[in-house]
C-alpha cells in the first residue's frame, strides 16, 4: 500500500486523513468540500445531485435532507441507506478534488465505536465496500485515538504507557465511547462502548435558550417547523459558539459570546441572534433534558466514569486520554480527574481530528505488520533453522542421556533387581524380557517424558539464542521488541500467549528415534545374557566359596554363569546381597552406562536418523516462529 485513508464518520461532523507510507511525517486532514471538518449530512436535489456537508443543510432545492444517522445505525436499517449516500459523496469529493485518484494502490480505514461487535463492524465495513471505496478496514474510533496520541511527538505519551492501562474517553455529538486498554490492546468493558451522550444535548440546550431571548422567537420556530434544513444550521452554529466560549472560559467572562444568523424565509431575512455566557453555560452542563431521562449532562458523564471504574476493576488506569469536539471544555479534564484520582489526563491539540490521524497511523500499522509477517515467513523457508538445529544436535544426545539414565537404573533397575532378590522373579534369564518391556514402558510415560524436557528446554535455549541473530534483525527493522520472536521467551514468558504448549510443541513424542534408541542402549547393557549388572557384580557374594570354585574348575566360568542364569537359586542365598549394596551401585552402574551409550550412539546413530530428528524438531521450531508471528502486534508509539 502506498497511501492509507482515514475516515472518521462522526453522528455531526466527521473528517478524512491521508497518509503516505514511505513519508515519516503526520497524516494530512483533507479538506471536504473546503472544510477539514464537515457536518455529516447529505441532501439531494431536484436535478439528481447529490450535496454533502454543510451545503446539504439549507440548500433550497434539497428534495431529502438526512443527517445525525450513525447513531441510529444499530436500531434503524433506513440508517444504512443514510450512510451509503453521505459516504458515496465524500467518496466523488475526493476523487474530484484530486485527493483520492483511481486505481491508486490504498486502503480506507473507517472508524467505529468500540461498543460495536463483530457483526455490526462487518456490516458497517460492507457499506463502503459497495460505496465503491478501496479495501477498507473498520477500526475503533479509541484505538485510532490511541494510536493517535502516541505517535504524536508533542504529547510524549512513550513507550511505557502502553505496558500499563489506559482509559480513551471519546465525546463525540450524540456518544461518548469509552475504551480501556491494556499493553496496547483493547480490553472490552462490560458498561463500555457507546453511552448515548454528546455534545449535541449542550447544542440543543443553547440553541433553546437562544430562541427564549429572541425578540424573533416566533419567526424562528416557524422557519424551523417548515424548514428541517434552517434548523440543523442553526445547531451547527450553537456547535462552533459552545465549543469557542469553552476554549477560552476566562476571556469570555469579560466578553461578549455570540454570532447573529440570517434565515430566510420568503423576501425578508430573520436575524437570529445565538449568545452564551457563564449563566448559559451553567445551564448546559446541569439543566435536566428528558431525553437524558431526567438528568444532566453532567450526572450523566459522571456517572458512564464511575461505571467504567468499577468495570475496570484492580487495574484502574494511569492514563486518560480525551478525544472529540467536546473534550476541549476544561470541565471534561476536571471530571475526568475526580472520578479517576491517579490518573494523568490529556488530549492532543487538536482533539476533534484525534480519531482521523490515528485511523490512517493504524493503516501504516498494518502495512508495517505485514512486512514483518512476510520476513518471517521467509526465514522459516529458508535452511537457517535446520542449519542451527544440525549444528546442535549432538548435544541433545548427550544432554537426554545425562539425564534419563539415572532415573532410568532407580525406576527400572533397582526395582527388578529387588524383585528377583525376593524371589518374585525365579531365574535370572527371566530378567532381560522384563527389563526391556519395562523400560520400554517407563521411558513413553508421563514423568519420564517431563524428565526429557528439560534437556529437550535447555538445548532449545542453545539453539535460540543462535536464530536470535536473525529474528532480532527483523524485529528491530519494524520496531517490534525482540522478545516476540525469542524462543527463550516463548519459554519463559507468560505474557505471550499462543495456544500451543512448549511442552506439546517440542513433545517427546516427535523425539521416537532418541526414546528407541535410549530402550535398546539401556537393555543391552543391563540384559543380554550377563543378567542384570546391579545382580551381576554381586554375583560373588553369592557363588563365593570353594564349592563355586570346584564348579568354574569342572565346567568352566561360561557354562558355570549359564547354569547360574536358569536355575532358581534359593531365595535365602539371593538375600546374600543386601539392598543397600544394590543401591550403592546405582552411582557406579551409572556412569558405567552413560560412557556405553555414549559409545553406542556415534556407533548407531547414522545419518539418515539424525536427518529425520533435524527436520522433525525444525519443523516444530518454524511452526513456533510463524504463530508468534501471527499474534504479534506493532507497538502504538
Amino acid at each position: 500500500m502506498d497511501r492509507f485513508y482515514g475516515f472518521d464518520l462522526g453522528d455531526a461532523e466527521s473528517a478524512v486523513s491521508r497518509l503516505e507510507k514511505d513519508k515519516n511525517e503526520a497524516p494530512e486532514i483533507l479538506p471536504v468540500n473546503e472544510a477539514k471538518s464537515f457536518i455529516s449530512a447529505y441532501a439531494l436535489l431536484k436535478d439528481g445531485t447529490l450535496l454533502i456537508g454543510e451545503g446539504a443543510c439549507y440548500h433550497p432545492d434539497a428534495i431529502k435532507r438526512k443527517e445525525r444517522f450513525k447513531s441510529h445505525f444499530l436500531k434503524e436499517s433506513e440508517a444504512k441507506k443514510d450512510i451509503a449516500a453521505f459516504a458515496s459523496g465524500v467518496l466523488g469529493q475526493l476523487y474530484l478534488n484530486g485527493q483520492l485518484i483511481k486505481g491508486e494502490d490504498c486502503s480506507f480505514y473507517v472508524g467505529c465505536p468500540a461498543g460495536w461487535d463483530k457483526i455490526a463492524r462487518e456490516d458497517y465495513r460492507s457499506i463502503f465496500e459497495k460505496a465503491g471505496y478501496p479495501p477498507v478496514k473498520i477500526i475503533s474510533e479509541s484505538r485510532a485515538a490511541l494510536v493517535c496520541a502516541c505517535q504524536s511527538k508533542h504529547l510524549q505519551v512513550g513507550y511505557d504507557i502502553l505496558e500499563r492501562p489506559v482509559l480513551v474517553v471519546d465525546i463525540g455529538s450524540s456518544t461518548t465511547d469509552f475504551a480501556y486498554i491494556m499493553g496496547g490492546k483493547e480490553v472490552e468493558l462490560k458498561t463500555g462502548g457507546e453511552v448515548y451522550l454528546g455534545g449535541g444535548i449542550m447544542d440543543e440546550i443553547l440553541l433553546e435558550e437562544s430562541l427564549r431571548s429572541s425578540p424573533n422567537e416566533k419567526k424562528i420556530r416557524k422557519i424551523f417547523e417548515e424548514s428541517e434544513a434552517w434548523q440543523s444550521y442553526c445547531d451547527f452554529a450553537a456547535r462552533r459558539l459552545k465549543e469557542k466560549y469553552f476554549s477560552d472560559e476566562d476571556y469570555w467572562k469579560d466578553n461578549e459570546c455570540s454570532t447573529t444568523l440570517s434565515l430566510r424565509q420568503g423576501i425578508l431575512p430573520v436575524k437570529f441572534t445565538l449568545r452564551i455566557d457563564a449563566s448559559i453555560a451553567e445551564k448546559l452542563l446541569n439543566d435536566k433534558v428528558e431525553r437524558l431521562d431526567g438528568r444532566s449532562f453532567k450526572e450523566v458523564f459522571l456517572d458512564s466514569l464511575k461505571q467504567a471504574r468499577e468495570a475496570i476493576g484492580s487495574q484502574q488506569p494511569e492514563l486518560i486520554f480525551l478525544t472529540g469536539g467536546v473534550s476541549k471544555m476544561p470541565v471534561i479534564r476536571k471530571w475526568c480527574q475526580e472520578i479517576f484520582e491517579d490518573a494523568v489526563v490529556i488530549s492532543s491539540g487538536e482533539p476533534e481530528f484525534s480519531v482521523a490521524s490515528g485511523l490512517s497511523m493504524c493503516g501504516r500499522i498494518d502495512e508495517e505488520l505485514r512486512q514483518f509477517k512476510k520476513e518471517v515467513s521467509a526465514l522459516v523457508e529458508s535452511t537457517i533453522v535446520e542449519q542451527c538445529v544440525a549444528g546442535h544436535i549432538s548435544e541433545l544426545y548427550l544432554d537426554a542421556v545425562e539425564e534419563m539414565v539415572t532415573p532410568i537404573l532407580e525406576h527400572v533397575a533397582l526395582p527388578i533387581a529387588e524383585n528377583w532378590r525376593d524371589g518374585s522373579i525365579e531365574k535370572l534369564s527371566d530378567i532381560d524380557p522384563l527389563m526391556e518391556k519395562q523400560i520400554d514402558e517407563y521411558l513413553h510415560s508421563d514423568e519420564a517424558r517431563s524428565l526429557l524436557m528439560k534437556p529437550v528446554a535447555k538445548w532449545l535455549k542453545t539453539v535460540s539464542y543462535e536464530l536470535e541473530e536473525y529474528t532480532m534483525p527483523i524485529c528491530v527493522k519494524h520496531n517490534i521488541p525482540y522478545s516476540s520472536l525469542s524462543l527463550n521467551s516463548f519459554l519463559s514468558m507468560s505474557d505471550i500467549r499462543i495456544d500451543v504448549e512448549a511442552k506439546n510443541l517440542f513433545a517427546v513424542n516427535e523425539i521416537t528415534w532418541l526414546i528407541d534408541a535410549t530402550i535398546s542402549i539401556v537393555v543391552g547393557l543391563l540384559c543380554g545374557g550377563g543378567g542384570v549388572a546391579l545382580i551381576a557384580n554381586g554375583l560373588p557374594g553369592i557363588i563365593a566359596g570353594a564349592v563355586v570354585s570346584l564348579l568354574i574348575l569342572a565346567l568352566g566360568k561360561d557354562k558355570m554363569q549359564e547354569i547360574l542364569l536358569n536355575s532358581n537359586i534359593p531365595t535365602p542365598v539371593r538375600k546374600v546381597i543386601p539392598r543397600s549394596y544394590l543401591k550403592g551401585r546405582i552411582g557406579v552402574i551409572s556412569e558405567q552406562v552413560k560412557e556405553s551409550m555414549y559409545e553406542k550412539l556415534e556407533e548407531e546413530r547414522n545419518q539418515d536418523i539424525s536427518e529425520r530428528l533435524v527436520k522433525e524438531i525444525s519443523l516444530q521450531i518454524e511452526t513456533c516462529l510463524s504463530k508468534m508471528a501471527e499474534v504479534v502486534e506493532i507497538p502504538l508509539g
